[in-house]
């Protein structure tokens, strides 16, 4: 079959095998090119370097903003980094991005989130922000339903998608009233939050004594309404899925399923270290449904875990902004940030599926995980070494880009004691 895709974006000839994929220009691909309006990437870990690559090799300056080291700074296609002091408090994001716009008089250009921080804030104060850049961040009556779990999971029982089985306990008492054994995982509903102070997306209770230990210590954190009880699916290793879209007028213009080989932490991911394209289309067919109702546009994630029991994929998040792993879309075919860029200065976008058996992995907290999954015998040691060695595409390492590798590499000890990877 051929998939071709409007300009700026290459012809993607797949097969049942095999997929050959276009050479990208050297130079400035002048399509994308709108009068030199650019893009403010807000965070410049690997992700927003994703986003910095994606654009910057098709001529498209970029403004990188971050309260933290950043590593895409040092890239070749960085046209200009700003330190801010705050961009996790929700109005802190909101005057730094503004005041970095007027000082070097970014109007019009094309805001880019890169963490859940930034989507409430450009979601909620997105007529503010739209006066000055082009947000592509929903309002938050459709950003709010990926927000809070709570909301996911309401809304997905209305139509039909499958969620884990979950309880909302407000207090010990209601605690005791779960009707269900451990282990069960603890959760936060606004992960935001519990990620920063705990380094941890999710806890597992195995017993009773240590359910209502670790409810109380969440609570202490997000607050005892917020925090969630869940069903553990059990043997779900190497059974979590993403799907992947640029969302438009009901449709995915652009769309990838991945599969998790490797998560760090390997049982509750904070982010995906190994993956690889699949075709599975039910999640398609779920995830559209889900992102129909809430009238979405733009990038997003939702994430799936396959439970054995039943035989069904489980939603268990929904990430309104680019993911972790989205360079890999620009290997398999779509390429998610500059289909998203394109659309904002009016060019024409054509659908667009991944090819699928393209890996990606993040080499520096890959490589520790699988080495913790081969000592735990979940996976074994050649089967470890050989998914090393067919790598077709690296979160940070490039020959073409070296620096921002070379720069996380130094940066190793403060990224573990910031974020615990």
């Amino acid at each position: 079959m051929s998939v071709q895709t409007g300009p700026p974006f290459q012809t993607i000839i797949t097969g049942s095998t095999a997929a050959t994929l276009a050479p990208r220009p050297r130079h400035a691909d002048s399509s994308l090119q709108s009068s030199r309006v650019g893009a403010v990437v807000a965070g410049g870990d690997f992700l927003g370097l994703g986003i910095v690559r994606s654009l910057g090799r098709r001529g498209v300056p970029l403004c990188v903003i971050d309260d933290e080291y950043s590593i895409s700074r040092f890239s070749r296609y960085c046209t200009r980094a700003v330190r801010v002091p705050n961009l996790r408090d929700e109005m802190r994001i909101v005057e730094a991005v503004l005041d970095v716009g007027r000082r070097f008089a970014l109007h019009g250009w094309v805001l880019y989130p890169t963490r859940e921080e930034m989507v409430a804030a450009f979601s909620r104060w997105r007529s503010v922000l739209a006066e000055y850049f082009r947000v592509t961040t929903p309002q938050w009556s459709t950003t709010q339903w990926a927000w809070d779990k709570r909301k996911t999971y309401e809304l997905a029982n209305r139509l039909g998608i499958p969620t884990p089985q979950t309880w909302y306990p407000a207090n010990a008492t209601e605690l005791g009233r779960i009707d269900a054994d451990p282990p069960l995982v603890i959760k936060p509903a606004v992960k935001q939050h519990f990620i920063y102070a705990t380094k941890a997306k999710a806890w597992k209770a195995h017993s009773r004594q240590e359910l209502i230990e670790l409810f109380h210590r969440a609570a202490s954190i997000v607050g005892p309404g917020e925090v969630m009880v869940q069903e553990f699916i059990p043997d779900a290793h190497n059974r979590q899925y993403g799907y992947c879209t640029f969302f438009k007028d009901g449709r995915s213009l652009g769309s990838m399923v991945a599969r998790y080989w490797r998560q760090h932490p390997s049982e509750f991911g904070r982010a995906a270290t190994s993956v690889e394209t699949v075709e599975l289309p039910l999640l398609g067919e779920l995830s559209e449904r889900f992102l129909r109702a809430i009238d979405y546009y733009g990038l997003a994630e939702l994430e799936y875990r396959f439970d054995p029991r039943d035989g069904q994929y489980k939603l268990l998040d929904v990430n309104a902004r680019a993911w972790g792993y989205h360079s890999l879309g620009d290997r398999a075919g779509v390429d998610f940030a500059a289909m998203l860029f394109a659309d904002q200065v009016g060019h024409r976008v054509e659908a667009c599926v991944a090819v699928p058996g393209i890996k990606w992995t993040r080499v520096l907290t890959d490589i520790p995980t699988g080495f913790v999954e081969a000592v735990r015998r979940r996976t074994s040691w050649r089967r470890l070494l050989r998914s090393l060695c067919s790598i077709d595409t690296d979160a940070v390492f490039s020959r073409t880009d070296p620096f921002p590798g070379l720069a996380e590499l130094a940066l190793v000890p403060y990224l573990f004691a910031k974020r615990g990877f």
